[in-house]
């Protein structure tokens, strides 16, 4: 029996607590024993109150303690942990290693994903990357992933880097784009439900092919025509702008310097 903690009360700590606890119910070997909140009613429907501590000297003691909290509050929240030489990592996709306090054993469990509040995901198809000092640590981290997750991955500090870099790119420039194309949609009276078909092929056909033979579109065939009416039509600065860097982008995309 693994016996976590996790510190946190936030959209990822509280998809985490969903897991670990469906993973019990499932008779794997995890035991939640304890969840920090400072606000103990922002975990009340998650969780059982009496698991909840609101006082990180209350925390109990464990074999593994989950940091899933803000980046810029990772390290504040590990420097008060009072106890010394316990694993302690946190669930970030940007922050080192490094800033956890060396008091204890330091690690990452980085579920790549974006969570929603009160959206239910599939955390057995979440990718999870680990990151330890050493090999015993890793090893618990890598079974307690499992756990909950087939998709377990060893990921250094530089290529978690790197991978939540790609994870804007990929993700949160996307959704961005979306919105910009419901804003068009919504100027000129047209459903944005009518794109959705094109947005789920896009996405299914990277499943089987690489995103760069998947390109399509005006700058891939360098329509210069249909670029141009395009850029007449776009109005708005911004939206020009962005669809001016891209189409130069994809235009430029393989081409040597």
């Amino acid at each position: 029996m693994v016996k976590v903690i996790i510190i946190g009360s936030g959209n990822v700590a509280q998809h985490l607590i969903a897991a670990f606890q469906n993973s019990t119910n499932t008779g794997d070997e995890i035991e939640l024993v304890q969840v920090f909140s400072r606000n103990r009613n922002t975990l009340a429907h998650v969780v059982n109150a009496d698991l909840i501590a609101t006082d990180l000297a209350d925390l109990l003691e464990a074999d593994l303690y989950i940091i899933a909290v803000s980046d810029d509050a990772i390290g504040a929240v590990a420097a008060q942990l009072a106890f010394k030489n316990r694993l302690v990592v946190h669930t970030s996709g940007s922050v080192g290693l490094d800033v956890l306090d060396d008091n204890n054993r330091r690690g990452v469990f980085y579920p790549l994903q974006t969570f929603t509040k009160n959206k239910a995901v599939d955390f057995k198809i979440i990718p999870i990357c680990l990151e330890s000092e050493n090999s015993t640590d890793f090893r618990l981290l890598e079974k307690v992933a499992k756990m909950i997750s087939d998709k377990v991955f060893a990921i250094n500090s530089e290529q978690r880097k790197a991978l939540h870099v790609a994870a804007v790119f990929v993700n949160n420039f996307t959704n961005h784009l979306y919105t910009i194309g419901n804003e068009i949609c919504q100027e000129n009276q047209v459903p944005f439900d009518i794109l959705k078909p094109l947005i789920l092929e896009t996405a299914q056909k990277i499943m089987t092919i690489s995103p760069k033979d998947a390109q399509t579109g005006p700058a891939k065939r360098n329509d210069l025509k249909t670029i141009e009416a395009h850029q007449l039509f776009l109005s708005d600065e911004n939206q020009s702008t962005i669809y001016k860097i891209i189409t130069q982008s994809i235009q430029d995309h393989g081409k040597k310097l």
